[in-house]
């Protein structure tokens, strides 16, 4: 069973879950989304698999999404599409492992989808 994880390497929690999966032997691919971004079809997926809505999924602080314009409150498909543009509004890390998926924040939470 790979696990996938949604990572910035230079984020302290993306880096520990990580990590984590690591130390406990789980193989996981890497999925390097400032650089390859996640097309809207992709989010949506990860929508489904984390039970979230997008603007659970938005990182409010970054200035890519203060200088967007938008707010939590924006209709979902604005916030996707921000995501897609904007890659680093993405909360991560994310890991996704047979079809569900959770946010490594803290990075122990990810575990649940082992159990």
């Amino acid at each position: 069973m790979n696990a996938r994880i949604y990572h910035n390497p230079r984020c302290s929690k993306s880096r520990a879950t990580l990590a984590l999966l690591e130390e406990r032997g789980i193989p996981v691919d890497i999925i390097d989304y400032l650089n390859d971004p996640p097309s809207a079809h992709a989010i949506r997926t990860l929508l489904r698999q984390l039970e979230l809505k997008a603007a659970d999924i938005v990182r409010t602080g970054e200035a890519a999404f203060k200088e967007s314009g938008l707010t939590v409150d924006s209709p979902p498909a604005a916030l996707i599409e921000l995501i897609v543009r904007a890659p680093i509004v993405l909360e991560r890390p994310i890991v996704v492992v047979d079809g569900k998926a959770r946010i490594g924040r803290p990075p122990e939470q990810v575990l649940e989808l082992f159990a």
